[in-house]
């Protein structure tokens, strides 16, 4: 926990760098919600089809990212908007469309629930 999910268009995977972009995101959760960032959780799936809008116009030349993070229940809704503005502030700053490209980011910081979240680490590294 926390656990951040990055949804992105494959247009963009040339000028994104997961790994490099993952402990940005880490350190801004961190310093936002004080969550430390060896407890960060972060997967990337590249979109390969969507639709924004009505498809036409700039719609048709746009490159959608989604951010999804979700924090162990409890903290307000002040500090996860902070979390969201900061998340879009560093993707915004980030990520580069192509030329003739638009880019269109959303964030979303949603709870997990105390009562019911579980986890586990098994194995060991050699």
């Amino acid at each position: 926990m926390p656990h951040l999910t990055v949804d992105y268009a494959a247009p963009l995977a040339g000028s994104l760098d997961p790994r490099a972009f993952g402990l940005e995101l880490h350190a801004v959760v961190e310093a936002t919600t004080g969550a430390t960032t060896a407890a960060c959780k972060t997967r990337f799936r590249q979109i390969e089809h969507s639709v924004i809008a009505d498809a036409a116009g700039a719609a048709e030349h746009t490159d959608m990212v989604h951010i999804e993070i979700r924090l162990l229940a409890g903290r307000t809704a002040e500090v996860k908007a902070r979390l969201a503005d900061a998340v879009l502030e560093l993707t915004t700053r980030s990520l580069t469309p192509d030329t003739g490209r638009i880019l269109d980011v959303s964030v979303h910081v949603a709870d997990l629930d105390r009562e019911t979240y579980r986890a586990a680490r098994t194995g060991e590294r050699s």
